[in-house]
């Protein structure tokens, strides 16, 4: 089980690659708390909205680089803040995954970064409307091969499926795609695989 302190260690040595800036960039927070239990990684559900490419699916808080905010870590701490009411100036920064490009089929292309915090108190989560649910998922759950799942996208079709991590309680909810390729560079931080 990924403890903390190892957390810590690994991503005090890791190096990002991060991309050039373009015009359209996204940044999210990956938010860490040590529970009773174990250390514990905030997910959001984001709401339904017909504008949204990822509407109703599982991620990170964060969103959209805007014209006022400093660089893109700015950005995750804003829409944190703003998404689930998580002040992230209070938190220790761990370090930065890799940069990816995220965008959707069909669309301009995205750079999505991903920054990582430490919470000493998780406190109240408050979500915004953008967020249908927010949760405190266990770290160690995540690595667990009987937690893996085929996600077929779009739901109507059953021919191409994409890998998945059913979380919640009880399990209804399905990380994939974009927030499953950062957790797939957060556990290869700490020499680990999603599902061993």
């Amino acid at each position: 089980m990924p403890t903390l302190p190892e957390i810590r260690a690994a991503f005090a040595a890791h190096q990002p690659r991060i991309l050039a800036p373009i015009a359209k960039q996204a940044a999210v927070a990956i938010v860490l708390h040590d529970a009773p239990g174990g250390a514990e990684m905030l997910f959001i559900e984001r709401a339904e909205r017909r504008d949204d490419p990822w509407s109703g699916h599982m991620a990170f808080p964060g969103g959209r680089v805007d014209a006022g905010d400093a660089d893109p870590r700015r950005a995750a701490e804003r829409e944190t803040c703003e998404e689930v009411g998580v002040d992230l100036l209070r938190a220790s920064t761990l370090g930065r995954l890799d940069d990816v490009d995220g965008a959707p089929p069909g669309r301009d292309r995205l750079i999505v970064s991903a920054f990582v915090y430490e919470l000493a108190e998780r406190g109240m989560l408050t979500p915004n409307h953008e967020v249908r649910e927010a949760l405190w998922v266990p770290v160690a759950g995540l690595l667990e091969v009987a937690r893996r799942v085929p996600f077929f996208w779009p739901p109507s079709q059953r021919e191409t499926h994409y890998p998945g991590i059913l979380v919640g309680v009880p399990d209804r909810h399905v990380i994939w795609g974009l927030t499953y390729r950062f957790l797939d560079l957060f556990f290869g931080i700490l020499g680990r695989q999603l599902g061993d």
